[in-house]
Parts: structure tokens; C-alpha cells; sequence
């Protein structure tokens, strides 16, 4: 597995950090000159989160094929800080050439394409449609080179489950959690009678995962908002306050103790899109005992999945365009997941042979390739996402995290979102 996988604990002080490749002082943009020489000298940033898959390695091949290169890789600690820092610099100064955008604040971005390169054609055609019509705007301009998808199956911790008495064969596990969200919620129960522990590591994580399988969320493609109306949406939220925060180690995910939990028994499940194995492996490198299961709650779903950006204004497009491509291309995708879990987007890596016989041997030699795939296919419902979608979803989440607190009860804290999303 990867060693260099990424740890929060790097940037437990700093929002962000830099590649070993070449240390940076700031996640901006190169600073360099802009230039017609393509032999000339330049350095190129590329600005992630979390993890994906973009190891020392990776981008040392590109370097090689390209001498003239050098690549500066700055990760945020979560996608949520990756955002504020785009938001703020997107048609200014300060960001990298080469902008990495997660789905769930995607088509916030697409607001602004004007101010983001259009990729060459030779590009178009590769990626699932979706993926690829979600990056193209009204004038038919791709903007965004898409790198993953998100289908999810269930990480947990076969040792733990043994001590439970549950079943610990990954085939038994996915008939124990073949079902709906209420089935899901039962085992929770058993798990935490038979330990005293909670089973799932995030009640905001339940939250994402029902969410994600509603197609029409907050609003609808005629801009109609449905928030608070939307009696799916408070279903949800109902069924997470009541049953998935009793049974959860934490209200959100990618805290300093959530991450140190990943490796120290707090919790023994996860709902796991390809992405977060490499989240799992990178920060328990000496944990053994995870594993993942084919299946999950209610059917299939997709969570995450992000696009490469090129700002228009950058000092390097043409070369940042063509990293980018490099980067999302066939090949790149299948190590990218060899190195992290992050789910190819791409047909030709979906089609292919390395794919199908993929595993993960941190997760007990799992066939990671063979079970994300059928989770991918599993996949019925993609929600439907505007500019509007993130705030919505992120106070949504808020409102969960005052229940766990103990801060407000169900009622209240669900009219308190109510409030706030009337106000926007």
C-alpha cells in the first residue's frame, strides 16, 4: 500500500501542506512568469485534499518525462478548507495552477467558468457521461478534468466484529448488512450492546450516505427550493438523530480524533467510497483487522468524486492543462487507486482487466477492484446539485452535530436549520 498516504496529523497546525517534492511556503500559484517557450524552466502547483493518490512517485514520473517541470503539491486538510481558499482567489491572485474541486461544491465552481481554461478537445469522450456533462457549461466548454467517482461499500474491523459475535467473512458481513438503513441501524444496536461501543464512526457520515440516494434534495432543476419541505430530508435527519447518533463515535469526520480513532478500535464500521481506503490505510498503517464489504445500505450509492481546474488567469495554463491530463488520464487513474482507492472515472480504466483484478492488501487482499465496481453499478440515484446545494447540506450537517453535542434537542435543532436556510 501507499506509505506516503496522507495523515492529518501533517497539518494539525497548517491548513495545508506541501509535497515532499519541493517544499512550498503558501498554497498560490507559482508566481512565475507566463511564458511562449515551451522548454523554458516552470514550476507548477497543484492544490488536493484528503488524498488522491497523487504520491511523490506519481508526480516524479511527469517530472521525468517532463525536465523542464517541477511540481509543487499542496494538500488542505479537508475539502471544506480547499473550498473557502477557491472561493476566495478564483479570478484574483493566490491560487494554484491546477485546482482540484469536490463534487458536493462542483457546480459552484461551474458559476464561474468563465474563469476556468476549457480543456482541449482531445480530451473529451473518456470519462462516463455524467461525470464529463457535469464539468460542461452552457457554452460547451469542459472545464474540469474529472479524476474520481465515489461508490461505496462498508469498511469494518473483522476483529472487532469477532468480539461482537459478528461475522468477520467479508461475504457474511455483506449479507448481515444486506438491507435497508433500519437493518444497517439494528446491527448498530447489536454492535453496541454487545460492546458498549458505538459501531459507526460518524453520525454526518449516515447522513451523506441516506442523502446521497434522494435525487431531489434542497432544490429543483427549476430552482425551486424544497429544503425544508422535503419530507425525505427530514426522514433523514430524523433517522440519524435518533438512531445513527446513539450509535456513533463522532458527529463529523476529519477531526485530530477521529483520525487517531481510525487506528485505535473507537468504532468498527465505516461507509466507505473508494477515496476513504486510502484515508484508512494512511493514517492505521500498523492497524489489522479492516476489511470491506460488497454492499451497502438501501442499494448502492456515490459519495465524492472531484475535477481537476485550471484558473484561467494562471501563469502556466497550457502546461497546467496538459499535467492535468496527464494526471486523469487511463493510466494515472488505475494508479492513482492502486495507491489510494480513488475510483476511476475514466472508460477505458473502467473497462479494464487491472481493474477487475485489483485488490488491496491492507484490507485483507480484499478484491477492491471487483467490489467497488459492483458498487458503482449499484448506483441508481445521482442527487441533484446546484450552487445552492453545499450551504443547504452543510447546515444540515450542523444541526445533526448540535443533537450529538447535546447542544439542541431533535425538534429544536431542526427548526434551527429551518431558520437558517429561510434566511438565506
Amino acid at each position: 500500500m501507499n506509505s506516503r498516504a496522507f495523515r492529518r496529523s501533517a497539518v494539525a497546525v497548517a491548513a495545508f501542506s506541501a509535497s515532499a517534492i519541493v517544499l512550498a511556503g503558501c498554497a498560490g500559484g507559482s508566481g512565475n512568469e507566463p511564458t511562449s517557450d515551451p522548454d523554458a524552466e516552470i514550476t507548477l502547483t497543484i492544490a488536493t485534499f484528503n488524498d488522491f493518490g497523487y504520491t511523490d512517485e506519481l508526480l516524479q514520473e511527469y517530472m521525468d518525462e517532463n525536465p523542464n517541470v517541477t511540481i509543487v503539491h499542496n494538500r488542505a486538510a479537508e475539502s471544506g478548507d480547499a473550498r473557502t481558499n477557491y472561493f476566495q482567489k478564483l479570478g484574483k491572485e493566490g491560487l494554484a495552477d491546477i485546482e482540484a474541486v469536490e463534487i458536493d461544491w462542483f457546480a459552484e465552481a461551474m458559476q464561474y467558468s468563465d474563469l476556468l481554461a476549457e480543456a482541449p478537445d482531445s480530451v473529451k469522450g473518456r470519462w462516463l457521461d455524467w461525470k464529463e456533462a457535469a464539468a460542461t457549461d452552457g457554452d460547451g466548454r469542459l472545464v474540469g478534468f474529472g479524476t474520481d467517482i465515489g461508490p461505496q461499500g462498508i469498511c469494518y474491523r473483522a476483529d472487532l466484529f469477532e468480539a461482537a459475535g459478528l461475522p468477520t467473512d467479508r461475504a457474511e458481513v455483506a449479507a448481515l448488512f444486506d438491507g435497508d438503513w433500519e437493518n444497517f441501524l439494528d446491527v448498530a444496536d447489536e454492535y453496541k450492546a454487545a460492546t458498549g461501543k458505538p459501531m459507526i464512526d460518524s453520525a454526518n457520515s449516515v447522513l451523506q450516505g441516506i442523502v446521497n440516494q434522494i435525487e431531489y434534495t434542497y432544490t429543483e432543476p427549476d430552482g425551486t427550493v424544497i429544503a425544508t419541505e422535503n419530507p425525505e430530508i427530514q426522514a433523514a435527519y430524523e433517522l440519524v438523530t435518533s438512531r445513527a447518533v446513539p450509535n456513533s463515535a463522532y458527529a463529523g469526520q476529519w477531526s485530530d480524533d477521529w483520525f487517531a480513532a481510525l487506528a485505535n478500535g473507537e468504532f468498527a464500521t465505516m461507509l466507505c467510497p473508494g477515496w476513504m481506503l486510502g484515508v484508512i490505510s494512511g493514517n492505521a498503517a500498523d492497524t489489522t483487522g479492516w476489511d470491506i464489504a460488497d454492499v451497502f445500505p438501501n442499494g448502492g450509492g456515490n459519495w465524492g468524486g472531484s475535477y481537476l481546474t485550471v484558473p484561467e488567469n494562471g501563469a502556466n495554463v497550457d502546461a497546467a492543462l496538459a499535467l492535468a491530463d496527464w494526471l486523469t488520464a487511463p493510466e494515472q487513474q488505475m494508479k492513482a487507486f492502486a495507491n489510494a482507492g480513488t475510483f476511476p472515472s475514466q472508460l477505458e480504466a473502467l473497462e479494464s482487466d487491472e481493474l477487475a483484478e485489483a485488490t488491496n492488501e491492507y484490507f485483507n487482499n480484499a478484491p477492491s477492484g471487483e467490489i467497488l465496481s459492483n458498487r458503482a453499478a449499484a448506483v441508481t440515484v445521482a442527487p441533484y446539485k446546484d450552487a445552492s446545494y453545499f450551504k443547504y447540506h452543510d447546515e444540515l450537517q450542523n444541526a445533526v452535530t448540535r443533537v450529538f453535542d447535546g447542544v439542541e434537542d431533535q425538534e429544536t435543532s431542526w427548526n434551527t436549520w429551518v431558520t437558517t436556510v429561510e434566511a438565506f
